[in-house]
């Protein structure tokens, strides 16, 4: 049986930096894999081991680390730096460990991201500075889709819609994934006090 090809397996010829990831088709989900956090804690080892005390804080976020929700088989993990705009800080000894630079920008609000791709699984690793309001969101809709089964699946059925049709980039299916998620965003902020 061929194997489909995946733009986001580590193996996948390397794209420039700041290139949306082509799909031409329909995105696969799966239904959640109990094995996704020790392929996580794997990674994490590998970038304390890469950063030492400089990687300050290691969190599995995304899809893939909500239990009971399908995903894309690409494990999210959010990396705090004390400045993820200080490239020769981390970069240099990520790519020594295997990391690919994919993405490297500074939306609004945000401050530095940088995304990496792993060498040896299906990663998307996300560098924010220390203090980044994004930090907190990552977090925060991670654990209340982990605590709220209703949204978990509202959130999994408007996924799997969207997973049906033809995407030119992943990042249009991301994009169109916006709506649901400030819905669910909403309800998560009124119920959780703002630590501003």
């Amino acid at each position: 049986m061929t194997v489909p090809y995946d733009p986001h397996s580590p193996n996948a010829d390397p794209l420039p930096v700041n290139t949306p990831t082509p799909l031409d088709g329909q995105v696969t989900l799966v239904a959640y894999d109990p094995a996704w956090p020790g392929m996580f804690e794997q990674q994490a080892a590998r970038i304390r081991a890469a950063l030492g005390d400089r990687a300050l804080r290691i969190e599995h976020v995304g899809s893939t680390s909500v239990p009971g929700l399908v995903a894309k088989p690409c494990i999210d993990i959010l990396l705090v730096v004390a400045d993820a705009g200080d490239d020769d800080a981390y970069i240099p000894d990520l790519e020594q460990a295997g990391y690919v630079l994919r993405i490297s920008e500074a939306p609004e609000g945000w401050g530095p991201h940088r995304v990496f791709k792993a060498p040896d699984m299906n990663v998307n690793l996300h560098v924010l500075s220390e203090g980044s309001p994004e930090i907190r969101e990552f977090l925060d809709y991670r654990d209340w889709l982990r605590a709220h089964p209703e949204d978990r699946d509202r959130y999994a059925a408007v996924k799997r819609e969207l997973a049906g049709r033809h995407w030119n980039t992943m990042q249009d299916y991301a994009d169109a994934k916006s709506d649901v998620v400030r819905e669910i965003k909403t309800r998560m902020r009124k119920a959780i006090p703002d630590e501003g």
